[in-house]
């Protein structure tokens, strides 16, 4: 009885598993046939972007209780606008904040973000990820590092 039970199982497992391989691409679903769509439409309308200071950043030491402000600046260096498509944290004590409008060949931006340091006592290394329409790196990792001191109150 076990035998057939197990057999059944490993049968609707492969039948599964090849119904899904042999989907064609014009049978995608309706939000991967948009990644794909919107892929194609930002490959050929790309540009470059150069981090001004840096993607890391050292923000020392601070007493725990305030929001620490972050900024990683940049500039548009190719000759298409620069979209920054997406951006978000490692945490949720990392609060980003998304350009909202394209920035003009030769354009300066930065993207913002605020740490939480209440209940982040002793040495943090948090993440933003960056997506844009930048060509050689669409997608970029912009790191800082901070030490939270508990606040003697």
């Amino acid at each position: 009885m076990k035998a057939l039970l197990i057999l059944c199982g490993t049968v609707i497992i492969i039948v599964g598993c090849q119904q899904r391989t042999t989907k064609t691409a014009g049978e995608l679903p309706a939000k991967t046939a948009e990644k794909v769509a919107t892929a194609d439409k930002t490959t050929t309308e790309t540009t470059s972007v150069q981090w001004l200071d840096s993607t890391y950043q050292d923000l020392g030491t601070v007493k725990e209780g305030p929001q620490v402000d972050i900024e990683f600046k940049f500039k548009n260096t190719g000759d298409k606008n620069l979209i920054i498509e997406n951006v978000t944290a490692s945490c949720g004590c990392t609060i980003v904040e998304k350009p909202q409008q394209p920035f003009s060949p030769g354009e300066t931006g930065s993207i913002k973000a605020k740490f939480t340091t209440q209940n982040h006592v002793g040495p943090n290394d948090k993440s933003i990820f960056v997506s844009s329409n930048a060509n050689l790196n669409p997608d970029q990792e912009l790191k800082f590092h901070i030490v939270v001191e508990k606040s003697s109150s």
